[in-house]
């Protein structure tokens, strides 16, 4: 496959400028992709006998640059892991030598000394490659062994919601073959209490998720009971109907493939279920505890039982956040939208509901924070394959407000001025009707 050559020799230059250094300042994004690509950095320098300095960010900007810049010591090489592609101006305020290890969109030119993205390859990064598996090929390329990192990679691509029939195919295929990843058939969730995981269930959301009473109900009338993962085959199938068929009522079908097929179980990590550490990645990254994370995807058991409980916790939390969040949706011609103070978790709410309850437009959540509105933009496969790039859209819309934006074209994100909002919606719902063609007259 032309494009994975064209990673791994990308790789190799990466790996090359890693193992020439011997100070390393690692900084990498908060959600499942960024923390799983850091960990398999980490790992791979720790097997070198490097010394390194992590910092987990929710964004990369111009103010958390400097910050982090007083602890960037002059003989470091900075690493930037999913993330920096999109922010060349920001990346031009580091003197050091620089790495990217990314899967968004290349805007500009870059000041880094080695980058792999999988998009100079010819390869989408929003679907086909992340940067965990980005990640993966470099420490691959740092040192053969450190293809037993090859859970943490598959774990941040489905984390981004991201496809295996391309390049990360042929990374899970190298995987699967040596024994890394096994495979379970089955409702691609957690495992635990088949009420409880549906009870917490984000991904998928359900018309009983959140509600107690029809969730024993629905299990009632299944006759299914007990841990999930020990289901047979026949109450396995069962349930996976039953869900499918909910599914089929209002979500989109990239939906209904991504809940139900291959399990992906993690020979190699402390955390089995992919979908569990996804979970885990997740929840503790936007609760400003993805240093606990970190330390699950690199091994630590110590940091288990408190990484389990504040993602228990907060996925019951979530649910609740979703549900509130669905009376607040408005839509104009092109795009639905969502106006919040201090919503918490805005990416997921924007990602939920498009995906299993409004697939139909692209969906935008705009939150107050103090002296920023954040601003996140979701959309399906269905809807980019007609033309939609919210990377594009979101950028453009935010930069005439005077903010910034960027990402991927299924989802994307922005930060603009206070009391900017309706302008920065009005321009994002022209553009985004001109991508399509105008979906609604």
């Amino acid at each position: 496959m032309e494009g994975l050559e064209q990673m791994e020799e990308m790789a190799s230059m990466v790996a090359e400028v890693i193992k020439n250094s011997h100070l390393i300042r690692v900084i990498s994004h908060n959600d499942a992709d960024g923390i799983t690509s850091a960990a398999i950095i980490c790992t791979a320098l720790l097997r070198e006998g490097k010394i390194f300095h992590t910092t987990i960010l929710s964004r990369l900007d111009q103010e958390s640059i400097e910050r982090i810049k007083p602890s960037i010591a002059d003989s470091d090489v900075v690493v930037f892991c999913d993330m920096g592609s999109g922010q060349p101006e920001i990346l031009k305020n580091i003197s050091n030598d620089i790495v990217v290890i990314d899967h968004h969109v290349p805007v500009g030119e870059s000041s880094a000394k080695a980058t792999i993205n999988p998009h100079y390859a010819g390869i989408d990064g929003a679907i086909h490659m992340s940067a965990s598996t980005s990640a993966y090929m470099v420490a691959r390329a740092i040192n053969p062994k450190n293809i037993d990192l090859g859970g943490l990679a598959i774990a941040g691509a489905v984390g981004d919601k991201q496809l295996f029939n391309d390049a990360n195919g042929k990374i899970l295929e190298e995987i699967i073959e040596n024994g890394i990843i096994s495979i379970r058939k089955g409702l691609k969730v957690g495992d635990g209490d088949i009420a409880e995981v549906l009870m917490n269930s984000v991904e998928p959301y359900l018309d009983i998720t959140g509600d107690k009473n029809k969730i024993e109900n629905f299990i009632e009338i299944l006759g299914v009971s007990g841990d999930i993962e020990k289901l047979d085959e026949d109450k396995t199938k069962k349930l996976t109907s039953a869900i499918a068929l909910k599914l089929t009522k209002r979500a989109s079908p990239e939906a209904i493939d991504a809940t139900i097929g291959d399990i992906y179980l993690l020979n190699n990590e402390i955390v089995k279920n992919v979908y569990d550490l996804v979970d885990i990645a997740n929840c503790c990254g936007k609760l400003d505890k993805a240093s606990l994370a970190l330390s699950v995807c690199m091994g630590d058991e110590s940091a288990l039982p408190e990484a389990l409980q504040i993602t228990k916790e907060y996925k019951s939390k979530l649910v609740q956040i979703i549900q509130n969040a669905e009376s607040l949706v408005k839509e104009k011609s092109a795009i639905r939208y969502i106006i919040a103070d201090d919503m918490e978790a805005t990416g997921i709410i924007a990602g939920t509901l498009i995906r299993y309850v409004y697939p139909d437009m692209p969906l935008v959540t705009l939150n107050r924070v103090e002296d920023v509105v954040k601003v996140s933009g979701r959309g399906t496969r269905a809807l980019v394959n007609k033309g939609l790039d919210l990377a594009a859209s979101m950028r453009e819309a935010a930069v005439s407000v005077g903010g910034t934006g960027g990402g991927h074209n299924i989802a994307s994100g922005a930060a603009i001025p206070p009391e900017k909002e309706e302008e920065f919606l009005k321009i994002l719902d022209g553009i985004t009707a001109k991508q399509l063609g105008g979906i609604k007259s």
